[in-house]
């Protein structure tokens, strides 16, 4: 089935092109509406096709500036290939400040590939897999916690089977900048938006930046730059507003969290209190955090302990806790096997 959005930009045509994907939206107050995302097309010579994009999820914002920002100070005698700019996969969610659709409930990261005959989000993935994936060499995909998790910044990806496309990707990773890089694992259901680009062939690089309301000027920093940086690595730009690179210090440290026991779940309702911040440290038995009862004070509250050593790479943002809430990330610091093989890949 053809995909029922439609867009005035000519994908396939050189220089700079502004305008929107018009997506169907029939509600009760209209049946001819239509969901506006902006796009940017920059086509200059021959080189890569990079599909950057943020806004996944609406209260994700860093990377929804960062992108707004580059669509703006970026000049096409800059970049050498093709730069796609979604800077809000996701405008209702962006204005409601919410995680998922508001029209349709929808977790957008949950809706892949989609279907060109489904709600608002499904359309959008659907016309994301069919129509511009395969036009891109690099996808890349910025996240935050948002309002629900603090994470340490990190670039991250998933440890793809495929050798040459694991070595691309944490290449890629480490290009972003951030002090860790991080693997990760699904724990929350089917249909990730890197998944469906990975079984593409991409080079995928996501991130998590981050989260919560406020958002400091360091993250942006770390976003802005490191989507400067991932555009120089792969060889689409040579010079960026934002200035050089700065160098490295230390070595990027490479973490994981595969297991599904590296995702800690509140076990009752209550008021959490982080006691270790995001990036920290942890020995076996450490208290990380602990949950409280304001309806029964003198209840004491249940302490989270460390099931492991490893690093805190994110925790719950809000104090109110639900039952069954994410209160931890526990990552770990990769087999000296796979960091030989992605240190290799980032020399290549």
């Amino acid at each position: 089935m053809k995909t029922p959005i439609h867009t005035s930009v000519d994908f396939s045509r050189s220089g700079l092109q502004r305008g929107v994907l018009e997506v169907p939206n029939s509600y009760n107050l209209s049946g001819w509406a239509q969901v506006q995302l902006p796009v940017q097309v920059m086509s200059r010579g021959e080189g890569p096709t990079v599909l950057l994009m943020a806004g996944n999820h609406g209260d994700e914002y860093p990377g929804q500036i960062g992108i707004l920002r580059l669509m703006r100070e970026l000049n096409l005698e800059d970049i050498t290939g093709r730069l796609i700019l979604l800077p809000v996969l996701n405008p209702p969610a962006s204005q409601a400040a919410t995680r998922l659709s508001p029209l349709d409930g929808k977790n957008f990261n949950r809706c892949f590939p989609g279907d060109p005959a489904g709600t608002v989000s499904e359309i959008m993935a659907d016309y994301l897999t069919r129509t511009l994936f395969p036009l891109a060499d690099v996808v890349m995909d910025l996240h935050t916690g948002g309002r629900g998790v603090v994470f340490q910044p990190c670039a991250h990806m998933h440890w793809v089977d495929d050798p040459e496309q694991r070595a691309r990707m944490a290449a890629a990773t480490v290009a972003f900048g951030t002090d860790i890089a991080f693997l990760y694992a699904d724990v929350a259901g089917r249909g990730l938006l890197p998944t469906e680009a990975e079984g593409q062939g991409k080079t995928v690089v996501t991130t998590e930046l981050g989260g919560g309301e406020p958002v400091s000027a360091e993250v942006h920093r770390i976003c802005q730059q490191g989507i400067t940086n991932v555009l120089r690595h792969v060889g689409l730009l040579s010079k960026a507003p934002s200035g050089s690179p700065p160098s490295r210090s230390k070595p990027v440290r490479w973490v994981e969290a595969l297991d599904r026991e590296d995702y800690i779940f509140s076990p009752e309702s209550g008021l959490f209190e982080a006691r270790v911040s995001v990036g920290a440290d942890v020995a076996e038995g450490d208290i990380m955090g602990a949950v409280h009862f304001p309806e029964n004070p003198g209840r004491a509250a249940i302490e989270q302990r460390a099931p492991s050593a490893g690093v805190v790479i994110a925790h719950r943002g809000p104090t109110l806790t639900r039952q069954g809430d994410i209160l931890f990330c526990l990552a770990h610091d990769v087999t000296e096997e796979m960091s030989a093989e992605l240190n290799e890949a980032t020399m290549l």
